[in-house]
């Protein structure tokens, strides 16, 4: 289970959520970030990490600011990709500029104090660390990019820069969960067209036709089959849980936007 860790200045969020096992390793700091201890109002408040929101952009450079700070890491060192829903993954050699930043769904790194994140608002954050190795990786898995195997090329590029996936620990952070994920039939066919084995991930909906989804038990299942053997699952919902951003509970609530949660890991310099 994760745990929710205070912040007492107010320089850092004033709170994070971390995962026990990831925590004990050495040389290793990461963060799954609530929306608490930034400066953005309104729909952003307030730790809203999104660019790509309608928030203002010192806004979320400042929240940014402060969540490096959590991570001890430069502003400029805590780095995400444009996520498009994709099986991609790139490497990280140094720091990217917003305007620079690649297109993928996973970053992965072997250099020490660059913080490679994810964004998300619903979608799954994957957070893995080869601690003998000194390799780190993040990766963006909604729906279509676990399908789609970005959790298994995130893996692979882990260990082409040495990491072994017996080493490997993974942590599977805050995200809507199957109570509160309701999907359509051709979301199940077209799983079921990938795996039949994939039916024990949907539990029949109250409405007819539909099915509750569980993203964070495929996500798991996809880390298993990839041969990772140390899982740790934080087991928080974004829908429900108030101090998270919700895609979904924004466009349920009629809302015109909302806001992004970072979720980033780094090594720390020796």
């Amino acid at each position: 289970m994760g745990r929710l860790i205070a912040r007492m200045t107010a320089a850092v969020p004033s709170s994070v959520v971390q995962a026990a096992s990831l925590s004990a390793l050495a040389g290793v700091r990461h963060a799954f970030f609530t929306r608490e201890g930034g400066v953005s109002g309104g729909l952003y408040a307030s730790l809203n990490g999104g660019r790509g929101s309608g928030d203002a952009a010192e806004h979320v450079n400042e929240n940014r600011a402060r969540m490096a700070a959590a991570l001890g890491v430069a502003p400029a060192h805590l780095i995400t990709a444009y996520q498009v829903h994709s099986p991609d993954v790139v490497v990280a050699d140094a720091p990217w500029t917003h305007e620079t930043r690649p297109q993928a769904d996973a970053i992965v790194t072997g250099v020490p104090g660059l913080a490679i994140g994810v964004s998300t608002a619903d979608c799954g954050p994957v957070l893995l660390a080869d601690a003998e190795a000194r390799v780190v990786g993040a990766a963006h898995a909604g729906w279509r990019g676990a399908l789609a195997g970005v959790i298994d090329e995130t893996v692979a590029a882990m260990e082409r820069l040495g990491a072994k996936r017996s080493r490997i620990l993974a942590a599977v952070g805050p995200m809507i969960r199957q109570p509160s994920y309701e999907v359509g039939p051709e979301l199940v066919a077209r799983f079921s067209a990938a795996d039949s084995d994939n039916a024990r991930f949907f539990a029949p909906a109250p409405r007819a036709g539909h099915a509750m989804f569980d993203l964070a038990g495929y996500v798991a299942a996809r880390l298993t089959g990839a041969g990772i053997g140390r899982i740790e699952d934080v087991r928080l919902c974004t829908y429900s849980d108030a101090r998270f951003f919700s895609y979904r509970r924004a466009t349920h609530r009629a809302e015109p936007d909302y806001g992004r949660h970072i979720n980033a890991i780094a090594l720390a310099k020796e």
